[in-house]
């Protein structure tokens, strides 16, 4: 979890130096391009099953299509924005998917929860104010990126009983690829600034390598340290990704969060936290009752 804390802002570093010369849309085609080529030879390696039925073709599609749409979202993002800033205010997703999890799943959500999350989309304000009066709109896009996100994560816990990680990463690639390439196909020529395709020049070829590159390694870390511990043991690491967010946005693009920024960076991360935390003893207590329930018998 921590390698992908590290390795996660580098696809955001190499995509954002893609999208000085490249349009949002082909930076977005090429992580998905660039990550299926590295999955493939993978899964053939471990033999992965290909025949899916078709409720699972279909969760693999929707899965593909949240991530297709966030990844853009924060792409564009990044595009004009810190990387920092945008990647503090996408970190209200825990909040959005305990709210969704409570309206899909029927998960209890207590009212310290509740109140934890509406504190953790303030501190998202705190970084969205000046952020807006700087680059307008955009400044919306990660939370798009935040919200689209939530729904990929709500798919992949859909699937993750039935399929494998390498060939859901695969599959998802596949179908990234198959989302993307007729809206930039159709695109080409029109003159749209984030669709109409470009031929990549010197160094754009090894940004748009990278994001793909970084992309597949970061997100292989965090599906095999899912495997091996509970999320909510890995959860609260996954914050220290806005400290390398932070330092490679300084090093590469000498961008640093001023003053109110870091008091957002603050409440949202000590809300996710509490959150996390209050999670961890309503599991605790519910395991204490199943096992008091199954003495019992």
């Amino acid at each position: 979890m921590l390698a992908f804390c590290v390795l996660a802002p580098l696809l955001d570093v190499a995509s954002k130096l893609a999208t000085a010369t490249i349009p949002v849309g082909q930076v977005t085609l090429a992580r998905f391009v660039v990550q299926g080529a590295l999955m493939l030879p993978i899964a053939l390696a471990l033999r992965s099953e290909w025949r899916m039925s078709g409720r699972m073709a279909g969760l693999v599609t929707l899965r593909a299509l949240f991530l297709v749409l966030s990844t853009y979202c924060f792409i564009a993002a990044i595009a004009v924005m810190p990387i920092a800033d945008a990647l503090a205010i996408v970190f209200v997703e825990p909040f959005i998917l305990l709210i969704l999890g409570r309206f899909l799943f029927g998960d209890e959500v207590g009212p310290r929860r509740i109140a934890a999350s509406c504190v953790g989309f303030a501190g998202a304000l705190l970084v969205i104010q000046p952020a807006f009066a700087t680059f307008g709109l955009v400044t919306l896009y990660p939370l798009g990126t935040a919200f689209l996100f939530a729904f990929y994560m709500l798919v992949t816990r859909a699937m993750s009983a039935q399929m494998h990680p390498v060939a859901m990463q695969l599959h998802t690639s596949l179908a990234g690829i198959a989302l993307c390439l007729p809206v930039i196909w159709l695109a080409d020529g029109s003159g749209i600034t984030e669709l109409d395709p470009v031929m990549p020049q010197g160094r754009a070829w090894l940004w748009l390598f990278g994001g793909g590159f970084w992309a597949g390694v970061s997100h292989m870390c965090m599906t095999y340290a899912l495997k091996f511990a509970p999320s909510a043991t890995l959860a609260p690491l996954h914050y220290s990704e806005i400290v390398v967010a932070v330092a490679l946005g300084y090093l590469v693009f000498s961008d640093f969060p001023n003053a109110m920024t870091w008091a957002g960076i603050g409440v949202i991360t000590a809300s996710g936290l509490y959150v996390i935390w209050r999670e961890q003893i309503t599991a605790r207590r519910r395991r204490a009752t199943e096992s008091l329930t199954d003495a019992s018998f």
